[in-house]
């Protein structure tokens, strides 16, 4: 199935422009130096074969922004589901919501395989260890949303079913503040990211990434 939707979590927008020269303010229209394609920095040819590792590398960014927009969007699911497997309450449908969060396991953890993959790839395949870090970092965070995700649904459910007691409702709020707070590093992690994958575009290739 194809997977819908548009980034959430991964909406990348570019870091604020690099000052000129002497630290003065860029002013508008005056174009910053293009970044060197690698490979390159040291004078000389090899435009071929630089051009060709650029495209391999373009292909893995592109990857891995739609993963990142799979996840997302299975992540849209996941809370669809939850809402009304609360609507179901007091005779919850329990059997539908488990074969909900059996699939949507199996979502994570075959998007989480495949990105770890392409982080191997920048590091063996492309030399980028930069980029590959990136992804090792935005792993540990998608974790901690997962659990947290999980933890936000049972203090949604206790609040529901405890209506008297604000100990729950208390929890809940906590935990979404925390979610906020993990997919604003996320979003962080993925501006490292595109910044330090931009090269690519001054090689004459796009990335693919924002829409």
């Amino acid at each position: 199935a194809t997977w819908g939707g548009r980034v959430g979590e991964a909406r990348l927008q570019r870091r604020p422009r690099r000052p000129g020269p002497g630290g003065r303010p860029r002013p508008r229209g005056e174009a910053e130096a293009p970044r060197p394609c690698r490979g390159r920095e040291a004078g000389g040819g090899g435009g071929g074969a630089d051009t060709m590792n650029a495209s391999g590398l373009n292909v893995l960014v592109r990857s891995l922004y739609a993963l990142q927009e799979e996840r997302v969007e299975a992540y849209r699911l996941f809370d669809l589901g939850h809402q009304a497997y609360l609507r179901s309450a007091p005779n919850y449908d329990f059997i539908r919501y488990r074969q909900l969060v059996h699939e949507i396991t199996q979502a994570f953890n075959r998007i989480s395989k495949e990105v770890i993959q392409l982080g191997d790839r920048f590091h063996e395949e492309f030399d980028r260890p930069d980029l590959s870090k990136h992804i090792e970092r935005m792993q540990e965070r998608e974790q901690e949303k997962l659990v947290l995700t999980a933890q936000l649904q049972l203090a949604k459910q206790n609040a529901l079913d405890y209506p008297g007691n604000e100990t729950h409702q208390e929890e809940a709020r906590e935990l979404k503040h925390r979610i906020n707070k993990n997919i604003e590093a996320i979003n962080e992690v993925l501006q490292d990211f595109k910044y330090d994958s931009e090269e690519i575009e001054s090689c004459g290739l796009t990335n693919g990434g924002e829409q």
